[in-house]
């Protein structure tokens, strides 16, 4: 906008200067106008005619036209002066067309013999052109110019004060959802301090809430451990007595019941432990995944026997910064569903290593498998696979995910390798970060 007001305020006092050259030839040809008896004639050598009409751009043309309008000397078909101009101080300027060119004509009002002649220069337009190109140009550079920097620097100017606001969103996406610890507002910028309070306040209000949750999950479940561990215990001592054959089919089924019950209860304490507000991540240690299955692997052995299921181990070390209570409850799921899902005879092998320098356990066994469109949905609370046996609660995935969230870790389920018996199998692992 500044470059175009720039040529229309230069392009007037130019086009004038070039006017005025005009002026001047017709004020030159009106002096050589002679009046003689009435007679009106031009005196004009062919040598100051072919200077007249000598110019490097444009085409010059003039026409010395007598009162009664006739020419006197040069070009005869030049417009004629628009009947509705007025002229000033003797001068008309005025736009017209000669031989299929566009020109501009300045015709004078010049005294001959006591009446008015009328003296016509004209020359096209080529200089008035390039003149109005220079001009654009000439303005339209520096604008460019100005504009260019103009960007420069306030995209530099923006960048460096959005600075504090990138570190700050950066710091806020690198978070997990458990990480809610308040923001400093010392790292934002005055005018976003506000959002950072504001923010403070929404993380405040959601650890309050989801420590609320845990309390009570944890509070519930140990509310009910005490009585299912007393109803568990009269239940066995109940049947280890004789009794009737259909008081014993009742008694066994309040024994499984409350089997379940009771491992349901330790589940939501599990969960409400690996929730974020459960734990500290501050507070993880050296773990050696190896170790946390040894450690494990002497009750699950005996219960796999039970079940007359082959139980193997691959251990290799694995040392992995973490919770072992956490880490520990996420393998008893692992392989309580294994043993849980598998058919007698079938095998569950448990492995701990390094796989491309990432420490993994994993879990595989022989069983039906998990279809790989409910994969995703059994990792959800209190989700089963529909028509699938056994006695879970639907809760073990969940809280392997919350585990593996609360270490960074990758859950992964898949099929089994060497699957026998026409089974799919079943293959669940956690894969953790290197170093």
């Amino acid at each position: 906008m500044g470059a175009v007001g720039e040529y229309f305020l230069a392009l007037g006092p130019a086009s004038d200067a070039y006017d005025q050259a005009l002026m001047d030839v017709g004020i030159a040809l009106g002096e050589r106008i002679r009046a003689n008896e009435g007679a009106v004639t031009v005196d004009l050598p062919g040598v100051a005619e072919q200077v007249l009409r000598t110019d490097k751009f444009d085409a010059i043309y003039y026409a010395v036209r007598s009162p009664e309008g006739t020419a006197l000397a040069g070009d005869a078909g030049l417009p004629p002066v628009p009947a509705d101009s007025e002229p000033e101080e003797g001068v008309i300027a005025y736009d017209g067309e000669y031989r299929g060119e566009k020109i501009r004509v300045v015709a004078m009002l010049v005294p001959c013999g006591g009446r008015i002649c009328v003296v016509q220069v004209a020359e096209t337009i080529n200089k008035r052109i390039n003149l109005a190109r220079d001009i654009v140009l000439s303005s339209l550079v520096p604008e460019l110019v100005i504009v260019l920097m103009t960007l420069a620097i306030v995209w530099f100017g923006v960048k460096r004060g959005l600075a504090p606001l990138e570190d700050l969103s950066a710091e806020i996406r690198a978070r997990s959802a458990r990480d809610l610890r308040p923001i400093d507002p010392a790292q934002a910028p005055v005018e976003a301090r506000p959002l950072v309070s504001a923010l403070n306040q929404l993380f405040g209000q959601v650890a309050a809430a989801s420590s609320n949750q845990q309390r009570f999950l944890a509070n519930a479940a140990h509310q009910l451990r005490t009585p299912l561990a007393g109803l568990q215990a009269h239940a066995e001592i109940a049947l280890a007595q004789g009794v009737p054959g259909e008081v014993r089919a009742q008694l066994e089924q309040v024994h499984r019941a409350t089997i379940r019950t009771a491992r349901l209860a330790n589940q939501l304490l599990a969960l409400a432990r690996a929730e974020p507000g459960g734990f500290r991540p501050d507070a993880f240690a050296p773990v050696n995944l190896r170790t946390i299955v040894e450690d494990a692997a002497d009750e699950w052995v005996h219960r796999a026997m039970a079940r007359e299921i082959d139980l193997g181990f691959e251990l290799s070390d694995a040392q992995v910064p973490g919770d072992a209570v956490l880490l520990r409850e996420a393998l008893g799921n692992l392989v309580h569903n294994a043993l849980e899902y598998s058919v007698p005879g079938g095998r569950v092998t448990v492995r701990t290593g390094l796989r491309n320098r990432q420490p993994f356990l994993e879990v595989e066994d022989d069983g039906p498998g998990i279809p790989p469109a409910e994969r995703e949905r059994v990792l959800e609370r209190f989700y089963r696979v529909t028509g699938t046996a056994g006695t879970g609660s639907g809760l073990g995935l969940a809280i392997v995910r919350e585990i593996a969230a609360a270490h960074g870790a990758q859950l992964e389920i898949g099929e089994g390798d060497g699957v026998e018996g026409g089974n799919a199998g079943c293959k669940v692992g956690l894969t953790f970060p290197h170093g």
